[in-house]
């Protein structure tokens, strides 16, 4: 019976595996791998690609300097706070593309909570541009950091924290020179994944920053108009997107093991 048993779950295992690896197979078929580089090179493609590094790259600086102390606190924070705050921190993973668009236009348009206020005073709105794109990815982005920073902070050592409580260390001093320290791989993890996830945003941004070439037209919405305009030059731009992430994924995956089970 025990036999029996295995050997359905190894059969459900299969079935989920090629569910999620056949697609990814599939799509490596369908690139046209000898002009691959010239179409990466097109000046379309070109200009997403150098767009959505660019705002990935900063969104993940703002989500670290943001990110880490959030974690800090959900980790060592009031537990009656963090577990209010902690769902809504997280939220964005599982928000639907364009609900996390809608919200950022409540926010930030120029009749936002937020928004408003802005373009009263100076004129200027965010929604549609560069700087939208930027902080679409921080928002898609930083929940990932903070949920495996919390998880690393989490797993540290209590001797050296209880050490510097002791030797009536301050907050500050714990956190930078004991907590940030022991948690570097922690952080280069949730970082790397915050770049990761903001570089492949579609929806939001569309709603929140528009598909502005040059300005706003990232990567994933390349694709999207190359589907309609070059069927050969989307499936290009989407394997060199698929192989990233399955690289981050795959370079990532001890860490990643480690910072949710200790």
């Amino acid at each position: 019976m025990k036999r029996k048993v295995d050997w359905i779950n190894k059969g459900f295992a299969s079935v989920a595996s090629l569910v999620i690896v056949l697609p990814i197979f599939a799509l490596m078929l369908k690139v046209p791998w000898s002009s691959l580089f010239s179409r990466l090179t097109e000046e379309n493609s070109k200009s997403a690609i150098r767009l959505s590094i660019e705002t990935s790259i900063a969104a993940t600086f703002l989500s670290l300097l943001l990110g880490v102390p959030l974690a800090w606190v959900l980790a060592r924070g009031n537990p009656r706070i963090t577990n209010i705050l902690r769902p809504l921190v997280l939220a964005p993973i599982v928000l639907p593309p364009t609900v996390a668009g809608m919200s950022l236009l409540a926010l930030m348009g120029r009749h936002g909570l937020i928004g408003q206020y802005i373009y009263s005073w100076t004129g200027w709105s965010m929604p549609f541009t560069f700087w939208a794109v930027i902080f679409t990815g921080v928002f898609v982005g930083m929940p990932f950091l903070a949920l495996v920073v919390e998880s690393t902070f989490r797993h540290l050592p209590k001797d050296q924290e209880d050490a510097a409580q002791i030797d009536r260390a301050s907050a500050f001093t714990l956190f930078w020179q004991i907590a940030i320290p022991q948690s570097r791989n922690g952080i280069a993890t949730g970082a790397v994944l915050a770049w990761a996830r903001a570089l492949g945003e579609f929806g939001a941004t569309m709603m929140f920053a528009g598909a502005l070439p040059g300005v706003t037209q990232t990567w994933p919405m390349q694709v999207y108009f190359d589907v309609e305009q070059d069927m050969s030059t989307a499936f290009a731009l989407s394997a060199v997107m698929a192989i990233l992430a399955v690289g981050v994924v795959f370079s990532l995956r001890n860490q990643l093991r480690q910072a949710f089970t200790g």
